[in-house]
């Protein structure tokens, strides 16, 4: 999901120096951006992890920590795909993306265990959802209405989490997200994908078709698959294609400016 352009690109570090570019901010940390043998796979998920790394190395809280454990995350899943390609002439490859993969997931593992009392409401869900921690969930949850869960990402969390106990409940949440997204925020995938299987599975095709549409059009990439099963979508439906579109396209610019306001449902 994650679509970085590496070449040509100043890729900036939130809350460090926005002046400062990811050539120049590899200089000043050599150690932490070759922390990987470079390979031509996952270059992406590489420069996710260094900046993320840099930022826990200068910032030093538990949000940072908590993007580092997403960041190595994504490069284990990538690696992990990468490093099963065998090399005919060039052996060495492999073995590379071996040792990257072993590395980025003994960095996981003592990352995970370093944050495991921590109290942000993030790193809580985190060890419930990848380790089924139960006092962390009953800490994160005990969070519930107070002012360290009025963001984004934690109404997500709480949307995730009742997901399969309380429908509504589960709208309300998302539709929260989403009213709580700031502008130059990461929009969250997840969040158009879960009410689209939501207005789905209570049969109201329009509703689904536009959280669709929202979902494709903030990836800025299309997928052929994608598209084709969104237009046969609409077919069955017999749905009015050019005006949910347009709906789609003002909702998603709401959304991006911060002034998205929940609809009726």
């Amino acid at each position: 999901m994650k679509q970085l352009t590496l070449i040509f690109t100043l890729l900036l570090l939130f809350g460090c120096d926005s002046s400062k570019s990811l050539a120049e901010l590899c200089k000043e940390n050599p150690q932490i951006c070759h922390e990987f043998g470079e390979d031509s796979w996952c270059k992406s998920e590489r420069v996710d992890v260094a900046l993320s790394r840099i930022a826990v190395k200068t910032q030093k809280q538990d949000f940072q920590k908590y993007q580092l454990l997403l960041a190595y995350e994504g490069y284990v899943d990538c690696m992990g795909l990468a490093s099963q390609i065998q090399h005919i002439k060039l052996k060495e490859k492999t073995t590379l993306r071996k040792n990257n993969l072993l590395k980025a997931k003994a960095q996981l593992a003592e990352l995970s265990d370093q944050t495991l009392n921590s109290t942000h409401p993030h790193l809580l869900y985190y060890h419930w959802s990848r380790e089924l921690n139960e006092n962390s969930l009953q800490q994160f949850l005990a969070l519930e209405g107070s002012a360290e869960l009025e963001n984004t990402i934690s109404q997500f969390h709480l949307a995730t989490y009742y997901s399969k106990k309380d429908t509504n409940k589960t709208l309300s949440l998302l539709f929260h997200a989403l009213e709580l997204h700031q502008p130059k925020e990461k929009l969250i995938p997840e969040v158009f994908q879960t009410l689209a299987t939501i207005f789905t599975n209570k049969e109201k095709p329009k509703q689904a078709y536009i959280w669709l549409k929202t979902y494709q059009l903030a990836q800025k990439k299309n997928n052929q698959q994608e598209v084709f099963a969104l237009q046969q979508y609409a077919k069955n439906n017999a749905l009015d294609v050019d005006f949910l579109d347009k709906v789609a396209k003002s909702t998603l610019s709401k959304i991006k400016l911060g002034e998205f306001k929940t609809p009726k449902y």
